[in-house]
């Protein structure tokens, strides 16, 4: 399935879905952490209007969620 493009905010909403929190902001970027299988996963997201479809797949990659698994929370 192909990605759209959603809104940063769309995305940390989603992946907040996954066990990810919000840890610290800095401009127009937000990292979220989640600590699975006793590793820290941390994630940086960009606060855009819309995030490039590159962008938001290796995001989903770096995050461990199953890309089927996260398209059913678009």
């Amino acid at each position: 399935m192909e990605l759209p493009q959603i809104s940063g905010f769309k995305l940390i909403k989603i992946l907040s879905k996954f066990g990810f929190n919000p840890v610290r902001q800095k401009g127009s970027h937000v990292q979220l952490q989640k600590i699975e299988d006793n590793k820290m996963i941390r994630l940086t997201v960009p606060i855009h209007e819309k995030l490039k479809k590159g962008t938001l797949s290796r995001i989903i990659k770096d995050s461990k969620v199953n890309q089927e698994e996260f398209c059913k929370y678009l």
